[in-house]
């Protein structure tokens, strides 16, 4: 996260000092559900696998999506990537241990704070123009992250392919993702943005089996099948309603 924020803060060079008390406000809320929903992510998959714990958080903007959904066919699509969510955590315990009660405490709490992190996204992006609200909200994370965070770069900083390493994962995980949802988020309606998250998953099991070499099982398969159909049927509607009402406007800004 500090080797993220470093990188935006040299890129986006924000000039805080003219933001407003509510614009400061929502820089600081984003880096708090950033904090929290990466630091309980890093935590549940130290006790729990990978796939149930990615099936179990992407609970949290599919949930999301289904209180913000106004038709009927969008809380259909989201009760198929509902479903695709629960095959891949079916198919991450086949044959596994139990899973770890803390561990599952974690991720929910993790699913929880990327509710949080949706909302406080959508409204940094309504109210602080570029991405300055961003490297702000990172740099705000990094800092809530040093106490777990100082032992790890201690580790790090004495080897130099940790070091690289970080960095790489810190533009792959952060740097990239977070700009494009900032900007994803000033152009789709949350419920919508919620659903269409759920295809990370399916991408990262797909990239487990080509990449990885992991095991592409019938669950697996058909989770993602469902998934990309749900994605691919919000994005539809999303059209529709844009050819039906006129030019699409960016989501309203969220209540103080």
């Amino acid at each position: 996260m500090a080797i993220a924020a470093l990188l935006l803060l040299v890129i986006v060079r924000p000039r805080p000092r003219r933001w407003t008390r509510q614009q400061w406000l929502a820089a600081v809320l984003f880096g708090v559900s950033l904090a929290a929903m990466n630091g309980f992510f890093y935590a549940a998959i130290d006790r729990i696998p990978l796939g149930p714990a990615v099936a179990i958080e992407f609970l949290g903007p599919l949930v999301l999506a289904a209180v913000l959904t106004r038709r009927v066919a969008d809380a259909i699509w989201v009760g198929v990537a509902l479903l695709g969510m629960a095959l891949l955590g079916v198919d991450g315990m086949i044959g596994a241990e139990p899973l770890d009660p803390l561990g599952l405490l974690f991720i929910f709490v993790a699913a929880g704070f990327w509710i949080m992190y949706i909302r406080m996204s959508a409204r940094v992006g309504s109210l602080i123009p570029g991405h300055g609200g961003l490297s702000i909200g990172l740099l705000v994370a990094a800092v809530l992250l040093l106490p777990v965070g100082v032992p790890a770069s201690v580790t790090v900083a004495g080897a130099p392919d940790l070091l690289l390493l970080a960095s790489i994962t810190a533009v792959l995980s952060s740097v990239i993702p977070y700009t494009f949802e900032l900007a994803a988020l000033r152009r789709l309606p949350q419920r919508v943005f919620g659903v269409l998250l759920s295809l990370e998953p399916a991408f990262a099991t797909l990239a487990g089996w080509m990449i990885l070499g992991q095991d592409a099982t019938v669950l697996r398969m058909l989770a993602v099948a469902l998934v990309i159909a749900a994605s691919v049927g919000t994005t539809l509607g999303v059209r529709r309603d844009r050819r039906s009402d006129g030019p699409f406007t960016a989501p309203i800004p969220l209540p103080d």
